[in-house]
């Protein structure tokens, strides 16, 4: 019995019921996720959802199934750093296409939780291709603000929505000075009458809990409007709504990240600035063309990247810097950078995350070029966007107490001819059946008995 099918075979059982197996998987290739370095004859052991140990000579506890991995590769589930995984079911059908809301009046209050659709083809490609958690964010539109984005995981199961609320997304650069109203003077206005609003809002909101619980002090024994108690955030030259400033509140406190999409080097530090009236922002930048040329402030600052692999020719001004070593850089420089298709193409589905991945390790192999060693490329699909997310150590790695997100690969994953075999989500194996292997297996032979009717000659 070939190693495939007896590793088929064995884990199959581990499909129904989809509760949580205990199994290990053996003498297979195993990547941690963490940034090493694979390993050799390896063994992953996985109880009750989540992994115990991974590692050459890790023994196999009394009782549990033992599937031999001989010629296999096993790796944490990917983690898609920025998605909009789950809000289109066709994106040229605006009724079906839940990614932005031009027409809204709300912008920052937005959350993608009610739009989420986990029966999404989309969702099941990226599934079947090792995806198992992801940030799921709505891009910007009719605000500079594109709203509340959520992490989810990937399971075949009705309830994907694992924290919601989980991120602010605004955008800058051109893109934001468009919305606007032309200019990124404009858009920076904006943005700090909006963060300033929201500071206001949770001050007066506190204040007037304070007043309802018969607690009123404001802590430096200044006069308190008890119009501001009474109708709190209530004032005439407010721009953002009561919705859209609650909604904020959280990110001028530094409970909620704020996701910044800008290009331009120029554009980052004017991002970084913000901590200096707003020093509780958590901001994560998403983009970076031109990262590279301000790594040094952005890993001073302690602010995480997420940026396209490949991002070399510029598509517009503001990446007029970009270069195919731009994540190779930033990391060397000591910024935590996670990789991810953040531009909206047709060619930004988060199954294309190995192959861009693999495309950073053979950067290194190119004169002159900086790219990722094989880990680290790997870690920037896998751990790093999961410690971005503030999932650090519980998703995207093989560690003991980590989820059981487990893919087995047919070969090297960062090689565009291997693929997933078996895909598992906190222990419990995922369905790989979407509609491109239906199609797939239909047209795979020119037999003209399977055409559609309206082609019978």
């Amino acid at each position: 019995m070939s190693a495939r099918f007896f590793l088929g075979a064995a884990l199959v059982a581990l499909a129904a019921p989809a509760t949580a197996q205990d199994f290990a998987i053996t003498s297979a290739t195993v990547a941690t996720g963490d940034g090493s370095e694979p390993m050799q004859g390896a063994t992953v052991v996985v109880r009750s959802g989540k992994v115990v140990a991974a590692g050459p000579g890790v023994p196999v506890p009394a009782g549990i199934q033992a599937v031999d991995g001989t010629g296999k590769w096993v790796t944490p589930g990917l983690f898609a750093a920025l998605t909009t995984l789950g809000l289109a079911d066709a994106g040229g059908v605006q009724e079906s296409n839940d990614i932005s809301a031009r027409g809204s009046p709300f912008g920052a209050a937005l959350d993608v939780v009610p739009a989420l659709n986990p029966a999404s083809q989309h969702v099941a490609v990226a599934r079947g291709k090792g995806v198992t958690r992801a940030s799921v964010m709505a891009q910007p539109s009719g605000s500079i603000f594109g709203g509340q984005g959520a992490i989810v995981d990937l399971g075949a199961d009705p309830d994907m929505v694992m924290r919601p609320r989980a991120f602010q997304m605004v955008v800058l650069g051109e893109t934001g000075a468009r919305i606007a109203g032309g200019s990124r003077v404009s858009a920076h206005a904006v943005l700090r009458n909006a963060l300033r609003e929201a500071r206001q809002y949770g001050s007066d909101s506190k204040i007037a809990g304070t007043r309802r619980t018969g607690q009123v002090t404001t802590g430096d024994d200044l006069p308190i409007d008890t119009r501001l108690i009474d109708n709190a955030a209530v004032r005439e030259d407010v721009l953002l709504t009561r919705f859209d400033a609650a909604a904020l509140v959280p990110v001028v406190n530094g409970a909620q990240p704020l996701y910044v999409n800008v290009e331009r080097a120029a554009d980052i530090r004017a991002v970084l600035a913000l901590k200096g009236e707003f020093p509780r922002l958590r901001i994560v930048i998403a983009g970076a063309s031109e990262g590279w040329m301000v790594a040094r402030e952005l890993a001073a600052a302690g602010v995480p990247v997420i940026a396209n692999a490949m991002n070399d020719l510029p598509a517009s001004f503001e990446q007029m810097a970009a270069t195919q070593s731009n994540v190779g850089r930033m990391v060397r420089a000591g910024v935590k950078v996670a990789i991810a298709p953040v531009g909206g193409g047709s060619g930004d589905q988060p199954s294309n995350l190995p192959q861009f991945a693999g495309n950073m390790v053979a950067l290194t192999k190119v004169p002159g070029a900086t790219g990722l060693s094989w880990g680290e490329a790997f870690a920037a699909i896998s751990s790093v966007p999961a410690d971005i997310a503030g999932m650090g150590g519980r998703a995207g790695v093989l560690k003991p107490g980590a989820a059981g997100d487990l893919v087995v690969w047919d070969g090297d994953p960062l090689e565009v001819t291997s693929a997933p075999e078996r895909v598992i989500i906190d222990g419990v194996e995922q369905p790989q059946d979407d509609h491109q292997r239906a199609l797939a297996r239909r047209y795979r032979d020119l037999d003209t008995s399977d055409l559609p009717k309206a082609y019978d000659r």
